[in-house]
């Protein structure tokens, strides 16, 4: 298993921008596909983004063309960029990690992932 702790949530304007970080523990980090997840305010918990092990990426139509997801295998990272952030944004964002996918394979379904971050909040104002 690996440990996964999410950093960068805080409070923004709309149109505003933030970076959210996952950091994982071991050296396997390389061998998971991952995803970012949310749930905002009386909400179910929604896919959000994810990204293959080889770099492939798929987004939820919410988040499309302002929401980047990126890893780095090196670093042991994957990082949600947020850009022209909307009061509907507002969520808890959760780090998700599967092991043992194909490389070019994602996944968007929170029964797909084995190991969740605690969760960093995210607070977008008007």
């Amino acid at each position: 298993q690996v440990h996964l702790v999410e950093s960068g949530g805080g409070l923004v304007q709309a149109g505003g921008s933030l970076r959210l970080s996952c950091a994982a523990s071991g050296r396997t980090f390389s061998r998971y596909a991952m995803g970012w997840f949310r749930q905002g305010p009386g909400k179910e918990r929604d896919f959000a983004a994810a990204i293959s092990r080889s770099g492939s990426t798929y987004y939820a139509d919410s988040v499309k063309g302002r929401f980047t997801i990126s890893r780095d295998n090196a670093k042991n990272t994957v990082s949600l960029q947020m850009n022209s952030l909307k009061p509907e944004d507002t969520a808890v964002y959760y780090c998700a990690g599967r092991i043992g996918a194909s490389r070019g394979s994602w996944y968007s379904r929170q029964e797909q992932y084995e190991n969740w971050g605690q969760g960093t909040q995210v607070t977008v104002s008007s």
